[in-house]
């Protein structure tokens, strides 16, 4: 198993359990930017308590790890748990989506991307380029601004500027914002 055959997996039994999702992560800005390698992919998802087993049943004890305690503490929790291929070694992060504003903004805005190997709901660039911000500012790791860069460069003229700023303005995120910008020398207003 490949990791697009995995997503294409996930992807696949998310639509079909009606579970809303998007991909995130490095996986999504590639998706939107220049991509780098990840071997793992990392899912938002609004999972209910009611769609726990359901959920675990499509990811067969044989070919697959996934914890029921893990998932019903991350539902529980909005937290994350982890789905695991053994024999692979790929690993999926899937993420209980909060119930905030913001949360709900980014899972309303996923686009669907649809490719040969795949077709999956992923982040809007605007959202991925938010979450990196985020998470640049808790860790510092120079990744995320290099990942917001990739997506700046190749969406361009297509983002969303007024949906950033406001985001970046109810967070503080200016500083990191400017750090960003000043990374690939565009103008943005």
């Amino acid at each position: 198993m490949e990791p697009f055959d995995l997503l294409r997996l996930l992807g696949e039994t998310l639509d079909r359990l009606r579970i809303p999702y998007y991909v995130t992560g490095s996986m999504a800005s590639g998706a939107h930017g220049e991509p780098r390698f990840t071997n793992d992919i990392d899912i938002v998802l609004e999972l209910g308590m009611d769609q726990v087993d359901a959920l675990i049943a499509a990811f067969p004890e044989a070919d697959f790890y996934c914890s029921r305690a893990a998932v019903v503490l991350a539902v529980r929790t909005k937290f994350q748990f982890n789905i695991l291929h053994p024999e692979s070694g790929l690993k999926a992060d899937l993420i209980a989506s909060k119930d905030d504003a913001f949360s709900r903004s980014v899972l309303s805005r996923a686009v669907r991307i649809t490719d040969p190997a795949f077709s999956a709901w992923f982040s809007s660039p605007e959202d991925i380029i938010l979450n990196k911000l985020l998470f640049y500012r808790d860790g510092r790791s120079d990744k995320h601004i290099r990942d917001i860069a990739g997506v700046l460069k190749v969406q361009a003229e297509r983002i969303d500027r007024v949906y950033i700023l406001g985001w970046v303005e109810h967070f503080g995120l200016q500083a990191e914002w400017q750090l960003a910008l000043d990374r690939v020398a565009i103008p943005f207003p």
